[in-house]
């Protein structure tokens, strides 16, 4: 089945790396390839598959919808929209919803949001409105998103990027605070992952982001929390930025909104700074559809009624102390951090050649686990939020076995 993939590539244009594995069946925590190996999946679809693979509720919930109306685009109503409307702000604790299909859609539509607050709301002059983002953030792949990035992989011979962005150090609160002061009058949003993600996994200190409140306020500027990733429990929590006890302006959700059955996403913020949308100046053909509505109301009951946030908090703890042992005993192994289930394992990049990493995820496959490394020199680790004590400590076990290997590999290749 591989080499008929592998041999497919030709009229394939791969904008991706994937290891060599094969989904074929998935449930729950585990997937299986066509010859029938198991496997542990560790990346979730990049978090979205955070309810597990085809969880049954979720399935049920799609299956009935299919059959029904599955489209009628924003030129009519449909039954669901309403329904899911009122569900996910009351959910959420908003006013409004902006549904969009991607995470990247979300993101886009924030910036748009914000700009058009900025110019009608806070009276911004024409065209000189300022969007404010973070070091090593990623936001997504369109070029709204890109023009948010510092990583040259990202946009780099996309030019030229979208203006009026400005961007700060993640984590650095006095470094926001010393560009509200010199442009405050001009910015209109400020965006940032609770945790970042793409960058490794990155944890903000501990305050930051209520002192980004306490700015945003100050300065009249509006908050957008992207949780694309870290929300709808991956963290621990249902939203990520609660671990700070702070509210958002604007959180942007998708991923495991979706529950990895169909690409769902939403903007929600409060009427004052959503009803600069009007009809004919944002849209989408796809977004509220009957079918994602149906799909995204259950994905939120199933997450709150199974308490998988809580579930996430306490495998995090588990799956984060295994890291430490597994980081005490490999001296291959710098730093390991997490949130709930949103773990990362950074490697010594002076390690074979600062290959460690990759050639790790390579063995963690071998032996059942399937990750992916980011930046390199990072693998991050985030298993659905169903894995049981049972999987998780078969899981932290074979990680122990591959770090073994991975070592034995360095000997050798000395030799």
């Amino acid at each position: 089945m591989l080499r008929s993939l592998v041999g497919s590539e030709m009229c394939i244009r791969d904008s991706y790396h994937p290891i060599p594995v094969v989904f074929s069946k998935c449930s729950g925590v585990k997937v299986t390839n066509p010859e029938g190996k198991v496997y542990y999946d560790f990346l979730s679809g990049y978090g979205s598959v955070s309810h597990g693979h085809v969880h049954p509720r979720i399935v049920k919930a799609a299956t009935e919808q299919l059959s029904k109306c599955t489209l009628s685009s924003r030129a009519f109503y449909s039954d669901m929209f309403g329904v899911y409307a009122e569900f996910i702000t009351k959910f959420f604790g908003y006013e409004m919803v902006l549904p969009m299909n991607t995470g990247a859609e979300a993101v886009e539509t924030a910036i748009k949001v914000s700009r058009r607050w900025g110019y009608e709301k806070k009276k911004i002059p024409a065209d000189q409105a300022i969007f404010v983002c973070c070091t090593n953030n990623f936001h997504g792949r369109t070029l709204g998103a890109i023009a948010l990035s510092d990583d040259p992989s990202s946009f780099e011979n996309y030019g030229p990027a979208l203006p009026g962005i400005a961007r700060v150090e993640y984590g650095d609160a006095k470094a926001l605070e010393a560009l509200f002061k010199k442009d405050g009058k001009r910015i209109c949003g400020f965006i940032a992952e609770p945790i970042q993600g793409e960058a490794g996994v990155n944890i903000p200190p501990a305050g930051y982001f209520a002192k980004v409140r306490e700015l945003c306020t100050k300065y009249n500027v509006m908050m957008i929390c992207d949780e694309v990733q870290s929300g709808v429990g991956r963290s621990g929590k249902m939203l990520a930025i609660e671990h700070e006890g702070v509210r958002p302006d604007m959180v942007l959700l998708a991923k495991a909104l979706g529950a990895g059955v169909m690409p769902v996403s939403a903007v929600l913020a409060d009427k004052k700074f959503m009803d600069v949308i009007t009809p004919g100046t944002h849209g989408s053909t796809f977004g509220g559809n009957p079918l994602a509505c149906a799909i995204a109301i259950e994905s939120l009951r199933v997450m709150h009624e199974e308490q998988l946030p809580e579930k996430s908090a306490k495998q995090g703890k588990k799956l984060l102390e295994g890291l430490e042992k597994l980081k005490a005993k490999h001296s291959c192994i710098e730093t390991v951090r997490g949130r709930g289930l949103f773990c990362a394992i950074d490697f010594d990049k002076k390690f074979m050649g600062g290959n460690a990493a990759k050639e790790y995820m390579s063995i963690l496959a071998e032996e059942g686990v399937l990750a992916k490394i980011t930046h390199n020199y990072t693998l991050r680790l985030s298993p659905p939020l169903v894995i049981t004590d049972e999987e998780l400590t078969d899981c932290l076990k074979r990680m122990g076995v591959a770090a073994v290997r991975l070592e034995k590999l360095a000997s050798k290749s000395k030799l």
